[in-house]
């Protein structure tokens, strides 16, 4: 039996609480240290997001991200009527772990704020694109299952750290709203925000309409997928 909405929700509170404390985290700590490379900034990404998503993917999906929750919504697997609360969820979540950074650490680097220092343009076209790939990981992920060992699981961790590797010097590798909307807040950094909250969301909606669940093999679904079979 899948769990009742407001355990998911509080799984998802949990999770984007964690993936946000743990990444951003290890940017305002590697701004207090003076810099690190961006391989390990990258490493400590794949880690935020992998934690997470070993700890609630069988509660809530571990969705984490708004734009990973529409995307499931417009290709159809989930329902519409789950998306509010999903996107509520992870917004309090982010809110909470860019809090609890900002107490433990202090505010450095403002936050771990996603602010482009390439043009606009540029910076729109690198989230939109990795967006889609993290969406395509997720859902290589929800229609083929965990596979044995529940290796797949990583396949959106690695999207998220190929990201930071890549682009994170660029944007600081959202592809995430609730990601750059938390820190943003809270240190009242807003420049290039819109990028965030327009490019993600844009990619996850042409992914999702594009690529619709199949038919997949039944003794490799992963937990709490619906069947569809075309």
């Amino acid at each position: 039996m899948s769990p009742s909405p407001p355990v998911r929700w509080a799984a998802e509170i949990a999770g984007t609480a964690a993936l946000v404390g743990i990444g951003t985290g290890s940017i305002v700590a590697a701004a207090r240290a003076g810099g690190v490379p961006q391989a390990e900034l990258a490493l400590a990404w794949l880690v935020a997001v992998l934690v997470p998503v070993l700890l609630f993917v069988r509660i809530s999906g571990a969705h984490l991200n708004p734009a990973v929750s529409l995307a499931l919504a417009v290709s159809g697997r989930i329902g519409w009527a789950e998306l509010p609360g999903y996107v509520a969820a992870q917004c309090v979540g982010a809110l909470a772990g860019s809090f609890a950074v900002r107490e433990i650490l202090g505010s450095d680097a403002h936050l771990g704020a996603t602010v482009p220092t390439v043009s606009w343009a540029a910076a729109f076209a690198a989230e939109l694109a990795f967006t889609a790939v993290l969406v395509a990981a997720v859902f290589l992920l929800a229609d083929r299952g965990e596979g044995r060992f529940r290796w797949r699981l990583a396949l959106p961790p690695l999207a998220v750290a190929v990201s930071t590797f890549v682009i994170g010097p660029w944007t600081g590798s959202s592809l995430n709203p609730a990601r750059s909307i938390a820190p943003a807040l809270l240190a009242s950094t807003y420049t290039g925000l819109w990028i965030y909250l327009v490019a993600t969301p844009l990619a996850a909606v042409v992914l999702g309409g594009c690529w619709r669940p199949r038919a997949v093999d039944r003794e490799d679904r992963g937990p709490g997928r619906r069947r569809v079979d075309r």
